[in-house]
Parts: C-alpha cells; sequence; structure tokens
C-alpha cells in the first residue's frame, strides 16, 4: 500500500509549528511520505540543516522531512496539502496547487480568516477543503527557523459544507498521531468567525492609530471603533446563519483583556512598518465583500479601511 504524501506549503510561524509536529513523529514511524515548500532562503536552510522549532514542548528541536521543493509544481500526488502561505499568497497558491492534485486530495487552511474557505473553493470547486482555525503564538526568528512561546498550539477543524459526509478519518488520525491539539467539529465556521471577530476589530483600529491591544480596551474612540466594527461582522455572520454568541462582542472585549496591555497586531506591525503586503484585504476587504453581496451596509469598516489605505 502506498503511503499517504503530505506536503506542507509554507514554513512560517504557523506552517513551521505544525509541519514540524507531522513530520517530528513522522521521522520516528515513518507511516507517511512529508514533502516541505518553501522559497528561497528559506528551502535552502531547510535543505541543508532541516527545521528548526525552539519550543518549550520540543527538546529535540530539529526535523528533516522526506523531501523538501521550492515550487509547487515539483509536488507529486499530495493526498493532503496543509496551506501554510500568507493570505495574500492564497489565489497564486491555490492555482499552481490545481495543477498537481489529485482527485481525492484533501486541502487543509492553515490561515485564520472569515473567507478563507470560499476563496479557496473559488479557484478548486471540488475537493474536499476542511474549514480550520488556529491559535498559536510562534514566528519566523530567521529563515528555517520557527519560535514557539506560549501554550501549544490548537486546531479547530471541520467538516467541509460541501462534502460533509467524506471520510477524512485518517487526516484527524494523522493530527492525534502528530500529538497536535485539535478539535474535529461536524461544522467550525463558528468558531472561525468568533476568531475573526476579533483579529479584524483589533487588528484595523490598532493599524488606523498604531495602537496596542489594551489601548483599543481602554480608549473610547477606539472602543468605540473596533464596537462598531464587530457590529457589522455580527450582521454579516447571522445573514450566513453562523450561529455565534449573543455577547459576543462583550465577550470578545474580555478576551482581549487578558492580553498583556502593549500586545502589538500583526496588521498593525505591517502598515507601520511600510510594507507592501499585508492583511488588510483579510480583515476588511472580506468584510466589505461580504456586505455587498448580502446587501448589509459596512460604513464603518469602510471608513477604517479607507483610512489605513490612505497611510
Amino acid at each position: 500500500m502506498n503511503k499517504k504524501h503530505i506536503v506542507v506549503v509554507g514554513l512560517g510561524g504557523v506552517g513551521g509549528y505544525f509541519g514540524f509536529k507531522i513530520n517530528q513523529v513522522n521521522e520516528a514511524s515513518e507511516k507517511y511520505t512529508v514533502s516541505f515548500v518553501a522559497r528561497g532562503e528559506t528551502y535552502a536552510k531547510v535543505k541543508e540543516n532541516g527545521l528548526v522549532l525552539l519550543s518549550p514542548e520540543h527538546p529535540n528541536n530539529r526535523t528533516h522531512p522526506n523531501t523538501i521543493v521550492e515550487n509547487i509544481s515539483d509536488i507529486q500526488n499530495p493526498d493532503l496539502v496543509l496551506i501554510c502561505v500568507k493570505e495574500y499568497d492564497l489565489e497564486n497558491v491555490c492555482k499552481q496547487l490545481s495543477e498537481v492534485i489529485h482527485k481525492d486530495t484533501i486541502l487543509l487552511p492553515m490561515m485564520n480568516g472569515a473567507d478563507i474557505y470560499d476563496r479557496i473553493r473559488k479557484v478548486i470547486p471540488d475537493h474536499i477543503i476542511l474549514p480550520t482555525c488556529i491559535y498559536v503564538a510562534s514566528h519566523i526568528k530567521e529563515r528555517g527557523t520557527v519560535e514557539h512561546k506560549g501554550k501549544a498550539g490548537k486546531m479547530i477543524v471541520g467538516r467541509d459544507p460541501q462534502h460533509f459526509s467524506a471520510d477524512v478519518e485518517w487526516v484527524t488520525n494523522l493530527l492525534q498521531e502528530s500529538k497536535i491539539d485539535f478539535d474535529f467539529k461536524d461544522n467550525s465556521l463558528a468558531d472561525i468567525w468568533t476568531k475573526f471577530f476579533f483579529i479584524a476589530s483589533f487588528g484595523l483600529v490598532t493599524a488606523k492609530h498604531n495602537s496596542s491591544i489594551g489601548t483599543v480596551c481602554t480608549d473610547e474612540q477606539q472602543k468605540h471603533e473596533a464596537t462598531e466594527i464587530m457590529k457589522e461582522i455580527k450582521l454579516i455572520a447571522d445573514q450566513k446563519e453562523i450561529h455565534l454568541q449573543e455577547d459576543i462582542i462583550e465577550k470578545t472585549f474580555e478576551k482581549a483583556s487578558t492580553f498583556p496591555f502593549e500586545t502589538p497586531t500583526s496588521l498593525q506591525l505591517d502598515i507601520h512598518s511600510g510594507k507592501k503586503d499585508n492583511e488588510l484585504e483579510l480583515f476588511a476587504g472580506a468584510i466589505l465583500k461580504y456586505g455587498t453581496e448580502l446587501h448589509i451596509d459596512t460604513p464603518f469598516t469602510q471608513k477604517i479601511y479607507n483610512e489605513i489605505k490612505g497611510k
């Protein structure tokens, strides 16, 4: 019997952390074939030295995949693809993947955002895509080395609404064998949107003001702006019949207040370091797009989107 082929595309904070866990267990068990896809310096470093994860969970911090390639076009017969790229690369990566996947390939997007599933589905219309929500504090320390802090990363994985009864047990087995903390649910959309409430509202307001998560919780104007964005997201979620807690706005502020006061957001850091590519479309773009599709006004998000665009 052929071994299942697992491919991790992108070795940033998320791909590096979860890809490391899958590969390290597989180095011992040799149950699967694991390939990594990385570009440029990351590709060169991992090819030469393996992938390094600095984490309290893993004293042995280096792992070597069966294969590492620089181009998606070099992948052959993937059975599971973990898509761990930045949001602005998503469509391009999916187009390349559509050339190499076979009819039973399962796609596991490791990206937080309300519209990720829909965007992949547009490019890859027929395959199984498991909508996923990720919680992990990890980042690239240097090329080929990922640093993880805090508690173990967690995934919430849902069935594909379009292929609800598809048998994906081997994927959940793989996650379990890899000692990944995950929940598998029939429907993960409420989790995905609950996370989006937080990352979109706080990302946009901190990016506009170059402030911190703590400031958004305590400054009257910033708290008001974040609240208005959340109200617009709630209208969209209600119309899409995604069932969120009634008091989700309060709960989101409660969650935010548990972070250290000065915590930045990735969108804020990207905008204020002048990075050309950032997650503005992932947050505001998704709200505006869904608003237009569902005939819901989103003036607040539009205003902040324009203000950040003008920076």
